[in-house]
Parts: C-alpha cells; structure tokens; sequence
C-alpha cells in the first residue's frame, strides 16, 4: 500500500456543508447531533444484526462524530479489549456472545464536492443507508450504482466489503475514503489502490482488519453513461416483461424487482443475503463442469478464470428449501441461509458447514462464507 496521507484536520474545519433542500432534505447534517455519547453494557445486539440473532455485547457505544472516537481513544477505553465496529449488521453472522466493545457508527450527512454538465463527485457518510443513497442518486440522474439497488447496510461497509450485484462493484465508483486510524485518531486518507479491492474484499477486511472505523465514503458519479446490463439476469428481467426502454430507472427497478422476488424480507426471515461467495475456478476445471451439467452458469473473469454461481450449485446439491430446524436453506434464493425464528448463530453456522460440504461432494468446489463471522 502507498504512503498512508494523513490529515491533521481540527472538527470545525471537517463538518460537511450544509447540503441544498433538495439534496437528503430529511436527513441530519453530518456531526449536527448534540446526542452525548453513551457506553453500554450487558446490551443485546439482536436489533443490531440482520440474521436476528439473539447475543450480548459486553460493552457498546454509538458514535455521532469525530470527537467521540477521539474521546474513547484518549480515555483508553480501546485497551486490552477486542473491538468490534458494526454498522448495519447485514453481513454478519454472531456464533456467540462478544466478549468486547462494540462500536456502532452513526454519522450522518453527504457533501457535494464537485459537480459539471458529466458528472459529480459526492461525500456521504459511514452512517447513511446504502440503499436509501442508491434510490436518491436514481432521482437525481447520478449513474454508476443503481445496478446495487436494495442492498442493505450502511455506507461504511460498503468499501469493506467492496459490495456488488449484477455485474457492478463499488469500486467501479470509488475514489477515496476516510478512516479513523484506532490508535492514533488520526483521520486517514484511503486512494482506490490503497484499499486493495478485490472480490468482496479489501484491507480493511484483512490486513486492516479492526484497525480502522470508516469514517466516509467519496464516489464518481455520471449524469450520462451507458447502462451495464451484462447479467444475464437483468437481460432476462426485461426480456420476458417486454420492456424496450431501457434506461437508469429501469435497470434500478428491474434490481428491485428482481431481489424482492427471491430475497426473504427482514421483517418476516433472518438472514445476510447472499451467505457465500461465488467460486472462482479454472478453465479446465469449468469444461468438465460443462460437460456434465449442460446448464452450468459461468462467467469469465479477466484473469480467465471462471466464476461459478454459488446459488446455483446450492440449488443443484439439492438444498434449495432445505429445512432443520430453526434454520434453512431459503426457498426461492439458494445463495440465502435463513433464521425462521429462535436459531443461534451456531446453528446457522451449522448449515452453512453442511451447505459446503454437500457442494464439495457434488461438485468437487468449495464455497467460502462472504458473511463475516464473530
């Protein structure tokens, strides 16, 4: 990674500017919240994952701005303790109580750096609703994300985990980010290259790993660019509802449509969405594949390699629906592990164990989890 830039930046020079009336009118100005910061113990972090898993949190505490980070740093509440810092709670699976600090970022407000007749380029903080700012720059014609309608989650984790769906990965917007180094307090800057991204990954899922809380998000944004409908799924959207038109819009809506057919909604099933990664394989490895299963999906990766869909080779292990328990294999979306109710994080774990080993045994692959376990 290059050379870390550091900025030495005082809170009343790094508060974002007061957004126009029609640019997030009803959210709050970033680190505009007088709420005090408040440390908890013994706290229940079922609300706070999206498989609605009941575990405890041996201490948490919201964070509303810079200077509360700051505050725990200098007050040594980060010592000898492991922390963990969680955001909306959609990618990850807890296999037990945390025996740490818990660190939940709340920081609201985007900032409009730059702007021409093309493009623009937005700020938005850690603390906003990936979803919601996708479904806002679809109003305002600002191109690059709409492909990633209806993830859930907060901003921050979006570079963690360099989210994508259907053919675009955040990284294709990306410019920079900054962090919160957890040691110093300083705010760091992150350029695209030294965040390392990769498939569902970068630094600060591995190397990086706990050593920085995110603290926002800077993208480039187009106002007129050609639509990426690569996946065949999104083809097939618009093909059988006969629709010729498309454009931004469409292609958001058909996302929408599309994970509302096959995904659980929150409030009815527990679950992180898609549970594993897609396999990438050889070429090799790919044609005996092909020559056994006709209808295998693939899709060539640059490096030649192939990549497998995961919930297609779920589905074809034959646990599509799938049920023990309080746990399952979803019924529409095999790529989705689902809590039906009073399931511990082992539990899923369980399955998602059993899930690999019946697709290993079928398919000589091995699927590796995209949620992150604690």
């Amino acid at each position: 990674m290059g050379v870390l830039k550091r900025l030495n930046l005082n809170l009343a020079n790094n508060l974002f500017v007061q957004p126009s009336s029609i640019l997030f009118p009803k959210y709050r100005i970033f680190e505009a919240i007088s709420e005090p910061m408040e440390f908890q113990q013994n706290i229940s972090l079922k609300s706070f994952n999206t498989f609605n898993i009941e575990c405890r949190a041996a201490n948490f505490a919201e964070l509303h701005s810079l200077e509360d980070i700051r505050s725990i740093i200098d007050e040594g509440r980060l010592n000898n303790q492991t922390v963990l810092i969680l955001g909306g709670g959609s990618n990850l699976l807890f296999t037990k109580d945390f025996d740490g600090l818990v660190l939940h970022p709340c920081f609201k407000g985007i900032e409009l750096l730059e702007e021409d007749e093309k493009s623009v380029k937005v700020r938005v903080a850690a603390g906003e609703v990936w979803e919601d700012f996708v479904a806002h720059t679809v109003e305002k014609g600002w191109m690059g994300i709409e492909n990633l309608a209806l993830i859930p989650g907060l901003m921050g984790a979006a570079p963690m985990q360099n989210i994508g769906a259907y053919g675009v990965e955040l990284k294709d917007v990306f410019d920079h980010l900054r962090a919160v180094d957890l040691h110093t307090g300083n705010l760091v800057k992150f350029s695209k290259e030294e965040c390392e991204f990769g498939y569902r990954t970068s630094i600060f899922k591995t190397s990086h790993r706990g050593q920085f809380l995110i603290y926002d998000v800077c993208m480039n944004l187009k106002k007129n660019s050609e639509i990426n409908i690569s996946y065949r799924a999104l083809r097939d959207y618009f093909e059988q509802n006969k629709i010729v038109e498309i454009n931004q819009r469409a292609v958001f809506d058909a996302v929408v449509a599309i994970r509302d057919s096959k995904l659980p909604k929150p409030e009815e099933l527990g679950s992180a969405g898609s549970f594993f990664k897609n396999p990438v394989v050889d070429q090799s490895k790919f044609e005996n594949l092909k020559k056994e299963y006709l209808d295998i999906v693939g899709y060539p990766q640059e490096n030649g390699q192939i990549k497998l869909a995961a919930g297609w080779l779920i589905d074809r292990a034959g646990l599509k629906g799938y049920r023990i328990g309080n746990v399952g294999v979803h019924e529409k979306q095999a790529l989705v592990l689902v809590n039906y109710g009073g399931a511990t994080g082992k539990e899923v774990f369980d399955l998602s164990v059993f899930v690999q080993e019946k697709v290993n045994e079928k398919f000589s692959v091995w699927l590796e989890p995209e949620v992150n376990m604690v």
